[in-house]
């Protein structure tokens, strides 16, 4: 009896699995296993005791050779089941292959490999009972796992072919290829057999297909084997993973306490002979050759021409189960001592975000992503690629949850996914990409729909021979203007049509007329104050004298347009403490004139003429005024400082000069002065996990919301920079920033030696930055979805405009859609997001972002077409806004719920029939569980001993507006090895997963998520490299906690530097370099970015959370 065939092809949903003539197929899909006693599904995050360290008798395995394994003759004792298709820990690994791959359909090299998803499955009947907590320790007592580590498994569908055309499957380790130098010698944990006590665990036969193996004569020593089940990602032969979409493990039966499973001998295994040598380390860490052309895939693997943007005929895949033989066993001396952790599921096992992203590099970073076609899901954020506009607005500026949306109402309600886009208007491209083109059409202005208002765009129908068009978004018919008319084409397109913008491109701007200002005149251009905290803590700190001093050669370089020689940004300067005292900077004085007004509760500008200058033209000024500030108030004993009466006095002032502009304010302490907007101490962390919890991120007075309010009425933006030495209440200081579109940066206990250089450089790109101001946002839709919600740094006075008193390129509005009417799946569905803002150089501009996504009636289709990555964006927004209103635990209760909801309507009406204890997930949603972990993990919704209320409110501020890439590496870190990599490598060094399993303690790594960035130090490191990085000779003499690498003339040092150097390029935000020792006192701070693992905080592990989310799906399903 065969039991290892590989399955035929998959018939739709729902229907049972025919079988292949000859073979048997037991216990799958419904069809119960012959006599295996139930093992009920176990309670999860239960102990784990007495885990066996002895290998006992049983079968024996070997590293793989060149060859099938053969096939085993071994057969079962009566009464025992026989294992079908799986084994426990094998891996089913998609849907049938009417399935399409979720991103290129059909033009991709090789397909994604879904890194199995673990489960402890029920039992090897489809359905049983849960099981007590005692049950599933007995459970796992008698199973063994190593802590292999490795990426996801190769991709899934590739052929059958001869040995060496196989790809690599997933017994890859982090240490090894690249990464790694092992202890000779030193054996890991081989794989695990697996089976009933006494059972032989069936091996794999050669399938029909696989004519090209030939099995290897046998012979030579045996290995011993282990106890426990086989885990996937670990096991013998080569046979790549399967079905796009999802993987199983039944479990291991309960065995009595120290147990051990054996079995009859099996045929000996092959042995690695000198003219067979094994498969070479891979430099990703995978084992086997390197992969030649696959069969029934035109092109060789690394992203080869026939991959490119626009989907070809989908190619079906050929639908094969993993088999637990079919897995390479990592070869003998793979492992490090310190590795040899173990876990009731191997984490190798899971999906891999590392392994995601690189095959998606790997995928489609060659080729541009051209975006002539309606609803193609982009590459991920992750990947670095080039954009070809051809009709929708690129990726960069606007990314949806979806690109595929149900019809109706009530498949969007079952299937429970978010449909929602994050919107950057502004986005800043790389330096490749266009920037949109200005569409200038004279005082008629643009083209709009008399009825809805959208504005011109590729998907307008033009009829009549081009004397009318009809609305793509409302249907109605609109004449065109006679100087707009053009004849049209054979195909009813505008012979124009290629030389016009608005009717080519995805992305574009007009130049606004007159009826699009206020008051119907032309905006004059802004302007920047400078607002400056002169109180005893901020000149103590030595703040006010750096800030100063920068602030000399940084008014060179304001943000101008295009390739103007000079800004036309004027500038003025307040500094306060308890009163405010303005600078009467005009061009014709000696020097610089002070004016104070004390009175705060009734707060004016004292001058008009002379406050907000030009730079060039007062430079001399200015800079006698930047030198006499320090020294003016050097003395001061104040300590006590207002901040709404400032704020009110910038916005005031620029009232005055009837223009829009935004205020840098520099702030040390909470505002307890005597004034408008004066704060107490409420800081209690007693309230932490009670209900009253929100209030901690509520603002204490409604006097900010009033004045952000008059604020964006004046196009008035406020970027705050603090630098609180204790408790400042930032949820209420940074109401006026976020309502007003601004940014909020926070030092806390500044110090000029160790944070003069994070703080200059957020300054300076802060300044710097292209900014639209006095903005007003709205996003239409075609019939059949409408905007129904928004998130971000914004203030709406009504239901559709987003009101932006300035928007800068790291700014994004994330948008809920939700149906109104039923959408076509003809049609699609369209988005046009219009921004009206004034430019830096004070002209009225609007910019037009459109965007077509296409429409499904089968639910396949919209998980096929799904973005975890903004997904998360959208999750974080929405569960971080509501921590305003509900207790935390009930937040993130429902964040749970709603991801269990949206796998378990997967599986229930998308995934192949299967064991319940089965965990099957999306191909394109597969992350979803870790980086929604992460999210739940995070300081907002569990915050740590450590972590401080405003962090909390801060970081809940910042997540608000982040894009999708921040929000990316944000809840889930990089860490890059940096020892094991060529040192002459100029590219990155490969990621590893964000666990502390990966660390290897003679590497050294770096670990970053945008906002912090560690240097993480082993304790074995070499001393080489210790001399070379640090310039001491000794792992002790490194001093802990150091922020800044010397600067050492040697190819190490140079490299890191430069690596540093280039991820904090990459980020919006300076990022602070902190150097951790092991075992040192700051390890615990790093440990806290190593998402995967258990948090002490107590949040889950990745693997827990898996199972806890498995167990939320079956009580949905059941």
């Amino acid at each position: 009896m065969n039991v290892n065939q590989s399955a035929p092809p998959v018939p739709p949903f729902g229907q049972p699995q025919p079988v292949y003539p000859g073979y048997h197929q037991s216990n799958y899909g419904g069809q119960p296993g012959s006599t295996a006693p139930p093992t009920p599904y176990g309670a999860y995050n239960g102990p784990v005791p007495g885990f066996q360290q002895t290998p006992p008798q049983g079968v024996s395995r070997a590293p793989p050779s060149s060859g099938a394994p053969p096939a085993s003759t071994a057969q079962a004792p009566c009464g025992q089941a026989t294992y079908g298709q799986f084994g426990p820990g094998d891996i089913q690994n998609g849907p049938s292959s009417t399935v399409q791959m979720q991103r290129l359909p059909g033009s991709q090299p090789f397909g994604s490999p879904l890194a199995p998803v673990v489960s402890q499955s029920s039992v090897l009947q489809p359905y049983g009972p849960s099981l007590t907590s005692a049950e599933v320790t007995a459970q796992l007592a008698g199973m063994q796992i190593s802590g292999a580590v490795a990426p996801a498994p190769p991709a899934s569908g590739l052929g059958y072919g001869t040995p060496t055309s196989l790809a690599s499957a997933s017994g890859s380790f982090p240490n090894s290829g690249l990464y790694g130098s092992y202890p000779q010698g030193q054996a890991p944990p081989l794989s695990h057999a697996h089976g009933h006590p006494g059972v032989q665990p069936p091996q794999r036969s050669v399938p029909p297909q696989a004519s090209s193996f030939i099995p290897p004569a046998s012979g030579g020593p045996r290995m011993p084997s282990m106890t426990g089940p086989l885990l996937p990602g670990q096991g013998f032969g080569g046979l790549p993973v399967s079905q796009p979409n999802h993987v199983s493990s039944p479990p291991p039966q309960a065995l009595p306490h120290g147990t051990q499973m054996t079995g009859p001998p099996g045929p000996p295994p092959p042995m690695h002979s000198p003219q067979q040598p094994g498969y070479q380390l891979q430099q990703n860490g995978s084992f086997g050759p390197a992969r030649g052309p696959q069969p029934s895939y035109g092109s060789p693997y690394p992203g080869a021409p026939t991959f490119g943007s626009q989907p070809g005929p989908p190619q079906p895949l050929p639908p094969k189960r993993l088999d637990p033989d079919a897995i390479p066993s990592p070869q003998l001396n793979e492992l490090p001592p310190q590795q040899k952790t173990r876990h009731r599921i191997d984490p190798d096992a899971i999906p891999s975000p590392i392994q995601v992203i690189e095959d998606d590099r790997n995928n489609r970073g060659s080729e541009p992503f051209v975006t002539g076609v309606r609803g193609q899901v982009p590459p991920l954020v992750t990947t670095n690629f080039l954009v070809k506009d051809q009709g929708n607005a690129s990726p960069r500026y606007i990314r949806c949850t979806s690109y595929n949306i149900p019809c109706t109402s009530d498949m969007a309600k079952q299937a429970q996914v978010p449909l929602a886009a994050v919107i950057k208007p502004l986005a800043r491209l790389p330096p490749e990409e266009a920037s949109p083109y200005v569409v200038d059409h004279g005082e008629s202005g643009p083209l709009r729909c008399n009825r809805c208002k959208a504005y011109m765009c590729p998907f307008m129908q033009f009829i009549e021979g081009g004397r009318r068009f009809q609305c793509c978004f409302c249907s109605c018919i609109n004449d065109v203007p006679p100087q707009y008319f053009q004849h049209l084409d054979h195909t009813g397109k505008r012979v124009d049509a290629y030389d016009r913008p608005e009717l080519s491109l995805g992305s574009y701007e007009f130049l606004a007329t007159v009826d699009y200002c206020k008051n119907n005149k032309f905006p004059s251009s802004p302007a920047f104050i400078f607002m400056i905290d002169v109180s005893y803590n901020a000149i103590r700190t030595g703040l006010v004298r750096l800030l100063c001093e920068e602030l000399k050669s940084l008014l060179d370089f304001l943000p101008r347009e295009g390739r103007a020689e000079e800004s036309a940004i004027r500038v003025g300067f307040v500094t306060y403490n308890k009163v405010l005292h303005f600078y009467n900077v005009k061009s014709s004085l000696a020097q610089p004139q002070m004016m104070v007004v004390s009175d705060v509760a009734d707060m004016f500008v004292p001058l008009l003429d002379g406050f907000l200058v030009n730079v060039n033209e007062s430079r001399a000024v200015i800079t006698s005024l930047l030198d006499q500030i320090p020294e003016m108030f050097a003395d001061t004993r104040e300590t006590e400082t207002v901040f709404a009466p400032v704020i009110q006095a910038g916005m005031e002032a620029l009232k005055a000069a009837e223009c829009a502009g935004k205020l840098f304010l520099f702030h040390t302490s909470l505002p307890i002065a005597e004034a408008p907007g004066k704060l107490k101490n409420r800081d209690d962390r007693k309230l932490i996990n009670t209900d009253k919890e929100k209030t901690l991120f509520q603002p204490q007075t409604g006097a900010y919301q009033t004045l952000a309010k008059e604020c964006v009425a004046q196009g008035c933006c406020v970027d705050l920079f603090l630098f609180p030495n204790q408790y400042v209440d930032v949820a209420t200081l940074s109401v006026v920033p976020q309502l007003t579109g601004g940014s909020i940066y926070k030092y806390a206990c500044f110090q000029v030696e160790n944070d003069q250089e994070r703080f200059l450089s957020d300054l300076r790109r802060d300044v710097q930055k292209i900014v639209g101001f006095d903005a007003v946002m709205r996003v239409r839709t075609s019939t059949g979805i409408r905007a129904v919600d928004f998130f971000g740094a914004f203030y709406m006075s009504n239901t559709t405009d987003v009101e932006l008193a300035g928007l800068d390129g790291d700014k994004t509005v994330t948008v809920e859609f939700k149906h109104d009417d039923r959408l076509n799946e003809e049609s699609g569905a369209l988005l046009q997001c219009a921004l009206l803002y004034t430019s830096c150089a004070g002209q009225r501009r609007l910019r037009i972002h459109n965007l077509a996504l296409n429409c499904c009636t089968q639910l396949a289709d919209l998980y096929r077409n799904c973005e975890t990555d903004t997904l998360i964006n959208y999750m974080a927004k929405f569960a971080y806004r509501g921590v305003l209103n509900s207790p935390v635990k009930t937040v993130r209760d429902t964040l749970i719920t709603q991801c269990a909801q949206i796998l378990a309507c997967y599986r229930k009406n998308c995934a192949s029939p299967s064991s319940a204890g089965q965990l099957i997930l999306p191909e394109c949603m597969k992350l979803l569980p870790v980086y929604l972990n992460c999210v739940l993990k995070s300081d907002v919704l569990q915050p740590g001993a450590e972590v401080t209320t405003d962090d909390r409110a801060y970081v809940r501020q910042l997540v608000t507006s982040m894009d999708v890439a921040e929000t990316n590496i944000f809840f889930y870190p990089r860490l890059l090895p940096l020892t094991k990599s060529p040192i002459e490598s100029t590219t990155e060094p490969p990621a590893v997963r964000a666990s502390e399993e990966r660390l290897s303690n003679g590497d050294i790594y770096l670990l970053e998520n945008g906002l912090n960035l560690f240097l993480w130090v082993g304790a074995s490191v070499q001393q080489g490299v210790v001399q070379s990085l640090f310039n001491v000779s000794s792992f002790s003499q490194i001093s802990s906690g150091l922020s800044v690498l010397p600067v050492l003339d040697n190819p190490l040092s140079t490299k890191v530097r430069g690596l540093i150097d280039s991820l904090r390029a990459q980020r919006s935000r300076y990022m602070k370099l902190i150097v951790v020792k092991q075992e040192d006192k700051l390890e615990m701070l790093f440990k806290h970015f190593l998402v995967e693992d258990k948090s002490l905080s107590g949040g889950a592990s990745y693997v827990d959370f898996l199972c806890h989310m498995h167990k939320e799906i079956r009580q949905l399903l059941s």
